[in-house]
């Protein structure tokens, strides 16, 4: 099953932020970094993909179409995880959790869900929230539930916008782990926004790097972020070196200086 995206627009007002965005198809076991600049629209991408925000143009999973679909019409298939940290309830993070895989596969008896729920608590390894009450926990806690509630109905498409944001370097690593193995064994798809370059460069089999002004770049890591495109998208000088180990870095020198006012130029 692949991911189609033909001719997406999205705007804000009269103000286009991404245009005319089409993809080769995004075969079954990809990981796809979302990557640009604050306010270029991986937010965006992500909730009309997830059919929360009108676009333009199309967006399909296999056969079904995704963009214009409400999402309760997706649920079984696709699952997003936003920028907001779950809310803080006095409900065990067992019982949303099963709460989350109920409402995705009612088709499932209770003993399947519950085998579910403690199979994604251990892949994450935070069996130890389990009994704890939602409004107890981090930051951080939450986000790591936010994730497990995503990947408990083992959907098909993964739409996770920033998902590590609130998490300390090993939870980074976990959770991409975590979200590389479901794409790798269960042939999922993953759309990811990130900022953390290398972070997406270690994990991500594909990039969608989005510059200002609707201009886009996408591909395997290594055609995808070079110094050129990494000043057009962030206004800063960049290289790409690698590690003993061979695996690529991105090293930020300077942000790049904005042209003085002509006013203030000398002559």
């Amino acid at each position: 099953m692949s991911l189609l995206i033909e001719g997406l627009g999205l705007s804000y007002g009269a103000r286009s932020i991404v245009q005319n965005l089409t993809l080769p198809a995004v075969e079954a076991g990809s990981l796809v970094g979302v990557l640009g600049p604050n306010g270029v629209g991986k937010s965006s991408l992500l909730r009309a993909i997830a059919g929360l925000q009108l676009c333009q143009g199309m967006a399909q999973l296999g056969e079904a179409p995704l963009s214009g679909v409400p999402p309760w019409r997706q649920r079984a298939q696709v699952a997003y995880l936003p920028q907001q940290l779950p809310q803080a309830v006095s409900l065990l993070a067992y019982e949303s959790l099963l709460a989350a895989a109920r409402a995705r596969c009612p088709q499932l008896a209770s003993h399947e869900l519950a085998a579910r729920v403690e199979a994604i608590l251990q892949r994450l390894g935070i069996e130890h929230l389990a009994l704890q009450r939602m409004d107890r926990l981090s930051g951080g806690q939450r986000q790591l539930l936010g994730l497990a509630q995503a990947l408990v109905g083992e959907p098909q498409l993964l739409l996770l916008d920033e998902p590590t944001s609130a998490l300390d370097l090993h939870w980074q690593l976990r959770v991409l782990d975590c979200v590389a193995e479901r794409c790798g064994t269960e042939r999922a798809i993953a759309l990811v926004a990130c900022h953390d370059l290398n972070l997406a460069l270690r994990f991500c089999s594909h990039l969608l790097l989005l510059a200002p002004g609707g201009a886009y770049r996408f591909g395997v890591p290594a055609e995808v972020l070079d110094a050129a495109w990494l000043r057009r998208a962030y206004a800063i000088e960049a290289r790409i070196e690698h590690c003993s180990l061979g695996q690529p870095l991105v090293l930020a020198d300077s942000p790049l200086l904005k042209e003085a006012p002509r006013h203030a130029q000398q002559p």
